[in-house]
């Protein structure tokens, strides 16, 4: 396949942030580089993406409760407050211009939500900064929009990265969610929406020994 190059990274989210990278440390053989605390009550760990030996900017963020948030309760970003296990929660694109795209979307029939601004600092005290559609009822389904402006994409940092194979969405009737898919104008290099009993990802990656597994 080719790098998907509107797709800028997979969410993978979870009650615990460390239990969460041990998970898919097991799993795939790579342990994610810490990433750093968001104003949100969360925090992330990363891996970058391959495609036939390419390498990013796309990445993976595993993300979960900051452990040293002041608040107890779990955060809800992604749904974490409801998540008993890691799951692949929802994807970011980025495109060449966030406001039109936006236009484009909510001409369309959704709406993504308005662009606000974000940031995080790395491990080193370094802030990123970008800016992103966060609207209150976002879809999950639906991926959310990012621009990161004149800050490096973290995929293109130096942390571990595995390959990407592909990247779906399983859906018990495709169609609607393909119409609202259609809206955002983004071709068929990023999510494909297939039919299946039951909604949710499915993110298939090639460990380092070759062998696939869907996470």
């Amino acid at each position: 396949m080719s790098i998907p190059t509107l797709l800028d990274h997979v969410v993978i989210a979870g009650p615990d942030l460390a239990a969460l990278v041990d998970w898919f440390a097991e799993r795939t053989g790579v342990i994610a580089a810490p990433g750093g605390a968001h104003p949100t009550g969360t925090a992330n760990a990363l891996v970058a993406l391959t495609v036939d030996g390419q390498r990013g900017p796309q990445y993976i963020e595993l993300i979960g409760p900051n452990p040293e948030r002041p608040e107890p309760e779990l955060p809800a970003t992604f749904g974490i407050s409801t998540l008993e296990s890691p799951s692949v929660r929802a994807y970011a694109v980025h495109p060449a211009d966030i406001e039109a795209t936006v236009a484009a979307v909510r001409a369309g029939g959704y709406d993504p939500g308005d662009v606000s601004d974000l940031s995080r600092r790395t491990p080193d005290g370094t802030l990123l900064e970008w800016r992103l559609t966060r609207g209150e009822s976002r879809r999950l389904d639906v991926p959310f929009l990012i621009d990161w402006g004149t800050t490096p994409q973290p995929g293109l940092s130096d942390i571990p990265s595995i390959e990407l194979v592909s990247l779906s969405r399983t859906e018990p009737d495709p169609a609607p969610l393909q119409a609202v898919l259609g809206a955002f104008g983004l071709g068929n290099g990023v999510a494909e929406v297939v039919a299946g009993p039951e909604a949710g990802f499915r993110l298939t990656l090639r460990r380092a020994d070759g062998e696939l597994v869907e996470v």
